[in-house]
């Protein structure tokens, strides 16, 4: 089935390579196939992008999203006159305005449909993001605990129904990369379980329905070359929030978040890369949503699977451009998470996961890239069609 949706990718691109030039598919710099002028000369081209899920923790899938870049007449202009006196001229130019539509969905039945925003006022000092989503996931959880002195792992499947948003507002200080804001996070849900025990216990303890609501601030860093696929630069983030009845949650807890990217040339054509993620959780509740606890997120390893009070993700990858259309890179990650829990001793697990990828640089004026990874960890793998650099 995995090597089918392989394939299944491979003839996108194959026949995006072979599209006429009479719709605007090819770049007058190279002959090549390229979807920028389309995206940039009409009004409303968007950059049509395959979701295809081979996710181990909802199975086999798939969707469509659209990427709609909006600019001025002045804004294109200026970056089609870069794209033309250099290869990766108008890549470094960010859109100020972003749109993403999309639906996709998988063989267990879970299902998507979202919108998001993006937009910049005064050469990016003012920041806005915004999105809204509906849909049904449906997830194996795991949870760890001791019987007769030995380590059990319970395994139970969760049905989760339910529409959210979130919205997000950053200043620029000064001219400075650093951005600082403010984020709004609300969602309705239901969450109910296969196992008829699990399913009672989280009806008499969260109820049938209940509402996510947190707000919380951001802190920005961001020197990247490319917001989409960067060869030189790197990112901060840091982001609290607060999840409390006083501002409508159901439940009360607080999460902390800090991302970093990096990207460091090597040598011609050669770029190495690192990211890292470190998330910690804390709530004074008996009973909280079994997906609100972080979990390892890394290529190759299942959404869920590995939860914890504090979890640590480190990444590195390494990419070599065979022309300035294609690039093939390896990556390998490792994640750890360790739980403090009030009736036993803490608990610390860890999970390996390695692959490779392919690039197709499909819209050079926007520094847009668009591939496959393959990925393997200790006991999954998985295939990730992605935009962008795969962290």
């Amino acid at each position: 089935m995995r090597k089918n949706t392989l394939l299944n990718s491979l003839a996108v691109l194959t026949l995006a390579w072979n599209a006429p030039t009479y719709a605007s598919f090819s770049d007058p710099t190279d002959l090549r196939f390229d979807m920028g002028h389309y995206i940039a000369e009409n009004s409303f081209g968007f950059l049509p992008v395959p979701i295809l899920i081979t996710e181990p923790a909802v199975g086999i899938g798939g969707g469509l999203m659209g990427m709609f870049m909006h600019e001025t007449e002045e804004e294109k202009e200026k970056r089609k006159t870069l794209a033309m006196n250099s290869l990766d001229g108008g890549a470094q130019l960010m859109p100020a305005a972003i749109t993403l539509v999309g639906a996709a969905g998988t063989q267990n039945g879970t299902w998507l449909a979202f919108a998001g925003h993006r937009h910049s006022w005064l050469s990016d000092s003012i920041r806005y993001t915004g999105g809204i989503g509906l849909g049904q996931a449906n997830l194996a959880i795991y949870k760890e605990f001791s019987l007769g002195g030995a380590r059990q792992t319970l395994q139970f499947g969760t049905e989760t129904k339910g529409i959210g948003m979130l919205q997000k507002l950053q200043f620029r200080i000064a001219r400075t990369p650093l951005m600082l804001g403010i984020k709004q996070v609300a969602m309705k849900s239901s969450v109910h379980s296969d196992k008829k025990w699990v399913d009672k216990l989280m009806g008499l303890t969260l109820g049938n329905d209940s509402l996510t609501s947190g707000i919380g601030v951001t802190a920005d860093y961001d020197t990247r070359n490319n917001i989409f696929f960067p060869t030189e630069g790197h990112a901060v983030g840091l982001e609290y929030m607060v999840y409390d009845e006083n501002i409508g949650s159901d439940s009360n807890y607080q999460n902390l978040v800090l991302n970093g990217e990096g990207y460091i040339p090597i040598a011609q054509d050669w770029t190495l890369a690192f990211a890292g993620n470190y998330q910690a959780f804390n709530s004074e509740d008996s009973f909280v949503s079994p997906t609100a606890q972080p979990y390892v997120k890394l290529r190759g390893v299942s959404s869920y699977r590995f939860q914890g009070d504090n979890v640590v993700t480190l990444q590195s990858q390494v990419t070599y451009d065979i022309d300035h259309r294609w690039t093939v890179s390896g990556f390998y990650g490792v994640g750890m998470t360790h739980t403090e829990n009030r009736f036993e001793s803490a608990k610390e697990d860890r999970v390996d996961a390695y692959g490779a990828g392919f690039r197709y640089q499909i819209a050079r004026r926007y520094g847009l890239h668009i591939g496959v990874d393959v990925a393997f960890s200790d006991e999954e793998q998985a295939l990730y069609f992605n935009l962008g650099s795969g962290f």
